[in-house]
């Protein structure tokens, strides 16, 4: 695992220490955690964002639908 070295304003060095007391965990930890759920969530932000720019694509919007037809197409044979 690698150092990590910041410096943070004191208001949220000591919202910080005031949850890692609440929860009983160290800060590095809490931190830690932190990170990688607002990673997840600029991760996630970034996925709803592509499928946003393909709903205006009118090229995509198309195969979606061709796909869909062929989807429903096979659906209804084996129903048949």
């Amino acid at each position: 695992m690698a150092t990590f070295t910041s410096t943070l304003p004191d208001e949220l060095l000591q919202r910080l220490a005031d949850y890692a007391k609440k929860l009983s965990l160290p800060k590095n930890k809490l931190m830690e955690n932190a990170l990688d759920l607002y990673l997840e969530h600029l991760k996630r932000a970034e996925y709803i964002k592509s499928y946003k720019q393909a709903a205006q694509d009118e090229d995509i919007l198309l195969v979606a639908e061709e796909g869909m037809d062929s989807y429903l197409k096979q659906i209804e044979d084996e129903a048949g």
